[in-house]
């Protein structure tokens, strides 16, 4: 698996900088790429941040990792939806790590990524809010996330360390008893039935 892009965000205006007082929504997801190795900590990268702890960050969703895989997916959605700027940057889906070649049916609960010394563990899968509907430019986003299972993973940092776009990570088996796949096909079926 390589990190594609290493991504961070400060807290910023859902819609944008120059949006009315009255539409500010605070957010973390306008990330960026960064150059350079970025430094993890228990509570995630040097420089990004999360605008509402009660739902992201912690320990147990310290960084966010999305596979480059899917981006063709979303840029076909927009495309669909009229949307002239269809390409998106790396970071787009809000996330820390843009990697390739490890998708949510080979990641699983208690699986490690290292990384030189960094230590990551896959604790948890994304649950996207309407933040992402904005940030896409597209009313069902979430709900396409859900209904596709393009909803990448939460890392927990169990040994801190630096992270570099370009570096390969190793993926170290848990104990593979729930795929990130299997949760949102839970989730699809369970909860959703009637989104496809």
């Amino acid at each position: 698996m390589v990190i594609v892009s290493v991504n961070t965000a400060p807290v910023g205006n859902l819609f944008g900088a120059h949006a009315a007082a009255q539409r500010h929504v605070a957010t973390g997801i306008h990330k960026e790429a960064r150059t350079g190795p970025v430094v993890v900590g228990r509570l995630g990268l040097d420089g990004d941040a999360q605008a509402d702890r009660r739902l992201h960050g912690g320990p147990n969703k310290a960084v966010y990792a999305y596979p480059v895989e899917h981006y063709a997916f979303w840029e076909a959605q927009r495309r669909r939806a009229g949307k002239a700027d269809a390409a998106l940057d790396y970071g787009a889906l809000g996330e820390n790590l843009t990697i390739e070649g490890l998708l949510e049916q080979d990641v699983w609960l208690g699986d490690r990524l290292a990384l030189g010394r960094l230590l990551l563990e896959v604790s948890e899968v994304r649950t996207p809010c309407f933040k992402l509907n904005v940030k896409m430019g597209l009313a069902n986003a979430a709900r396409l996330m859900d209904q596709s299972g393009a909803t990448g993973f939460y890392l927990r940092v169990l040994q801190p360390g630096l992270v570099n776009a370009g570096e390969t990570a190793r993926l170290l088996p848990g104990p593979r008893q729930l795929s990130i796949a299997q949760i949102n096909e839970r989730r699809r079926t369970g909860r959703q039935p009637d989104l496809f």
